[in-house]
Order: structure tokens, then sequence, then C-alpha cells
């Protein structure tokens, strides 16, 4: 083998990784919207699981992937441990799914539709398919679909040219001298452990190892220890991942890397056990699709000793990491490990701004009871879930800030505008429920009561303002479209109500009814509420302008009450009527 050989085997290797990372991060991307949907319906049942994690990984082809999500699932809280051992056992048969399409690489044939499906004659036309999407398509689903099989053709390419570049080796004594020492057991485990560990996938090397089986000198004896020392190898990217992590998210790496080393250990000890007295009559070589039938029996073989045992996997990892006393662990709401898909980050992080926005709207409705009883321990609570709503602002505004440097789809650009603008209303609108609770406070301080028409009529407010409140919480928690859209009307009208009882107050304090002092309480309090209102409009404005394709939305707005759009008049007129003002003269002081 020349110099010139290790440079053709080097460009090989490179482009046969920097193809699987392409493939595999397009295929990511491309299945991250439906990757999320899957996640989000986690089941307890271990098999369940198993299919879930069968799925993901054989989509986005990489199981490193997949648990390290799945740690990051198990430190935020969303997933248990049970939910994700099933997943973890999933991951790892369906990693498998590479080797056997490497395995095309050693098709043989004459038959010409047979040699169709030898990567050499198909990656070329998938590299000239991809290459015209990429320049020529400005639908996003179709350049992914490009990157897809561009990876894919530079993928296969660079197995064909490792191939190649190791043929040279068949003939060597020296290589084949290194390989006989592989052929014990402890020196296989350990080679194929380490070199996965440092690539950190078991795909690529697996595929490498099918490239070096071209040669003809590889044989089954070699072969086996090092595919098990492969499946051990992968646990690194978890067991990485899990540094820093809490507790259970530590334990989820741990089932990982001891489904794997147990799993080594029964199958290596059974098969080298019967080996020694039967003496299994293996070809004398190892090819690219006997690799692949390997792979994927050791692997089924783990699952069907170990999926019986995911509760005793599970009881080992928490022996290994064990709960003090004292220790209560705070679930991370969100998890970095996410950033690496970004449609399950954006996921994450509208998840935990329906926490946020439901916070919000329970100290501000917290706040208008404080109005008719004033209690300190409200008052408490009022300044906890502003404390907690800020707090969450800035976490969700940093995250969303790191998701936005990523690679994004143009549907998850969209969404994560929206979750930018409107953290911000929901923050606003926690604000506001302390200076109502505020306005209670020191109203209960000064023994001040409002005249029963400026209660009655402040009641008519409080009403309009918790509706839409309750308005805008399920327009966007449900990206509820006609809800969003009965939110402007009801804006409009709480404005009108605004302007109105500060009118009735002047001319209250005109006729000596109400005192400057409460004229003050009463402006703080109304202004409180309209603004609360003005950010509901916000809110719903957003899910409707995303809806919308980034509309322009005051224009959009401007048009229906211009236009006198009949459903905008109608809703209008409902919340005019159902929110109207108790008649001036009905009312005494």
């Amino acid at each position: 083998m020349t110099i010139f050989d290790v440079f053709t085997l080097l460009g090989g290797l490179a482009m046969f990784l920097y193809g699987m990372k392409v493939m595999g991060d397009a295929l990511e991307k491309s299945a991250g919207r439906q990757l999320k949907n899957i996640l989000a319906k986690l089941t307890s049942n271990t098999f369940n699981g198993f299919l879930l994690g069968l799925c993901v990984t054989a989509v986005i082809q990489s199981s490193s992937a997949t648990t390290v999500m799945v740690v990051g699932f198990v430190n935020s809280g969303v997933m248990t441990l049970h939910q994700a051992t099933g997943v973890i056992m999933g991951a790892n048969l369906g990693t498998s799914v590479t080797s056997w399409m490497l395995s095309l690489t050693g098709i043989e044939s004459n038959v010409w539709y047979i040699s169709m499906f030898k990567p050499s004659a198909f990656s070329p036309i998938l590299a000239f398919v991809a290459i015209v999407l990429l320049m020529f398509q400005k639908n996003e689903k179709r350049k992914d679909v490009g990157l897809i099989l561009m990876g894919f053709a530079v993928l296969m390419t660079g197995m064909e040219t490792m191939s190649a570049a190791v043929d040279p080796l068949a003939e060597s004594p020296e290589f084949q001298a290194v390989l006989t020492k592989f052929s014990n057991p402890f020196l296989g485990i350990l080679m194929g452990t380490v070199f996965t560990a440092i690539i950190q996938s078991s795909s690529a090397s697996v595929g490498i190892l099918q490239a070096l089986s071209a040669t003809g000198v590889i044989t089954y004896d070699v072969a086996i220890p090092i595919i098990i020392g492969q499946n051990i190898g992968t646990c690194v990217s978890a067991m990485i991942s899990s540094i820093g992590a809490g507790k259970n998210a530590r334990r989820a790496a741990l089932v990982h890397l001891y489904f794997n080393l147990i799993a080594a250990a029964i199958v290596g000890g059974v098969f080298y056990t019967l080996d020694a007295f039967l003496d299994f009559p293996f070809p004398a070589h190892i090819d690219q699709l006997g690799i692949a039938i390997v792979h994927t029996v050791f692997k089924i073989f783990a699952l069907f000793l170990l999926m019986p045992c995911s509760r005793l996997l599970e009881k080992l990892a928490m022996l290994t990491v064990r709960d003090s006393k004292d220790d209560a662990e705070q679930a991370q709401l969100l998890d970095d490990r996410f950033l690496a898909t970004p449609a399950v980050a954006i996921e994450r992080a509208r998840t935990v701004t329906v926490e946020m926005a439901e916070l919000s709207i329970s100290s501000l409705k917290n706040s208008l009871t404080l109005l008719s009883g004033y209690t300190d321990k409200g008052m408490e609570i009022v300044r906890a879930e502003e404390d907690r709503v800020d707090k969450y602002e800035d976490a969700l505004g940093t995250y969303l800030v790191k998701i936005s440097s990523s690679e994004l789809t143009e549907q998850d650009s969209h969404e994560l505008a929206k979750l930018l603008h409107i953290i911000g209303d929901f923050e606003r609108i926690s604000d506001h429920a302390v200076n109502i609770a505020a306005t209670a406070q020191e109203m209960a301080e000064k023994k001040l009561t409002f005249s029963e028409k400026a209660s009655k009529e402040i009641s008519v407010m409080v009403s309009a303002v918790t509706e839409i409140l309750d308005n805008a919480l399920k327009s966007f928690c449900d990206s509820d479209m006609k809800t969003a859209f009965e939110v402007e009307p009801l804006e409009e009208v709480i404005d009108i109500l605004n302007a109105k009882i500060k009118k009735r107050h002047v001319a209250r304090l005109q006729r000596g009814e109400c005192t400057i002092e409460l004229g003050f309480v009463l402006n703080d309090l109304l202004t409180n509420l309209e603004r609360v209102s003005d950010h509901c409009s916000n809110i719903a404005g957003c899910v409707i302008e995303m809806e919308h394709d980034a509309l322009d939305l005051h224009e959009y707005l401007n048009k229906l009450k211009s236009d006198g759009n009949s459903r905008y008049t109608d809703c209008y007129n409902s919340y005019k009527a159902k929110y109207a003002l108790p008649p001036k003269d009905t009312v005494t002081a």
C-alpha cells in the first residue's frame, strides 16, 4: 500500500463521515416537526418506547442523537427514566439500518437490474438530482430532500473510495498479522470500543469496518468482537451529554451503557463458549452483508435478553447514582441538549412558554380578586408569581436566541419569532398584576372604597378583561384562530369602556360624589386593565400574523374595521352589548 493509497483512504474516510453528517442533519431537520410530535406521544409502556426509539433512530440515522435527546428530555422532566429505557433500547436496534444500506457496496452481479442497486451505479444519479434540487428549487422542503440525497451520494462514494483504497492491504502480511491480533476477543472488543468512542458514531465505525472487509482478509473471528465493542463505544455520546445533568438524566445515560455492557458480556460469553465446543463453521472471510447481519443479530439477541429486565437496568442505574435524603432534584426546563435538534428545542420552548403564559394569567386574575378582598397573603402570591414569570422570560429569551443561531426551517423561524414576541407580552401582563395588587393594597391601607356607581362600572371592566385574558391564553396555547380573531373586537370594547368610565368619573368629581385621591386610584387601575387588554391583543395578533405567513397585522386589522367585515362587526356588537355599562340614572351614590 503506497502513500497515495493512504491519501485516497483518508479522502474516502472524509467523504464518508461528511456524507453521513450531511445526510443525518438533513434527515433530522426534515423530520424535526414529525419527530417532536412522535416524542410528545410517550407512554410508560416499554415496548411502545422501544418502537418509538427504533423509528426515530431509523429516520435520523443516529442512535447517539436519539440518546442525547432522551437524556435532555429526562433532564427536563418531560420523560421518566422508565420511558427513557424503552426508547434507548429501540435506538440501539434502529442504528443497524445504516449498516444494511452500506452493505449494498458489496453487491456483485452481471445482471443489470441487480447491479443498479450497487452504490457506484445509483450514487451519481442521486448526486445529479440533488444538485438540481439545491440549485434550482426555492422550496425549503425540496432543498432538504436535495441535501439528504447529496449526503447519501457522498457517503456511498466515500465508502467506495475507502474500499478501493484498502484493496492493496489484501496482499499485505503486516495487515493480516495486525488483524490476527484482533481475533482475541478482549483486544477486538477494546479496539471496537475505543475507535467508536473516538468518532462517536457506531454507524460510521461499522461502515469503516465494512469498507475494510472489501480486502477479503477480515474473518468472522476478527469482526465479531470489534462489532461487540462498537456497541459499547456508542454509549460515549450519551455519557458525555449527561455530564452536569440531573440525576435521572445521568441514570438514563447509564441505562444505555449498562444495556450494551451486559449484552456484550452475555452474548459474547455465550457465543465464545459455544464456539469453543461446537466450532461454528463460519465462511473464511466476512463481507459487508455479513457485517450488517452480525451487527443486527447481536442487537436482536441483546433486546431479547434485556428488554424483559428493563426494570432491573433502571434499578442498577439508580444504585449507581443514588438519591440523597435532602437533595430534591430540580428539572431543567430548557436543556441545551435539544439545540442539536432545533425543531425539538422550539417545541420544548413553546411548552415552557405555555407554562409561563398560564402563570402570568393566574397572577393577573389573583390580583383582580384582591380588589374585592385584599390580604397580605394574596399580595405575596401575586409577587411570587410575577417573580417566576420574570425568570421564565429571562430563560426563554436566552434559549430562543441560542436556537436562532441554528439552521431553521421557514416554519420553525416563524414559530421562533412568535415566541420571542409573545413572552414579552405575558411578562408585562404579570407586571400589571403587581400594579393592580398594589392598588388594592393602597385602598386597603387607606380604607378607601369606590362608590356604588364606580364599583359596578369597574366590575364590568374586570369581567371584560378576564374574558380577553382567557381568549388570549386559549388562542396561543391551542393555536386557536377563531378565538384569536375574537380578541381584537373585545379589546376595542375595553378601550371604549376605559374612556367612558373615566368620563363618568370626571362628572362625579364635578358633582362632589368622588374624591381626587380615589380618582388617582381609579385612573391607575383602569390604565393597567386597559394595557393588559392591549397585550392580549398583541398575543392574539401574533398568533394570526404567524398563521398567515407574517402578514402586516395592523394593516390587516384596519382593513377589517374599515371594510365593515361582518364577522368582525358582529363580534364587536356582541361584546359591546355584553359589557355595556349600567345607565347613569339607575345607580345612586
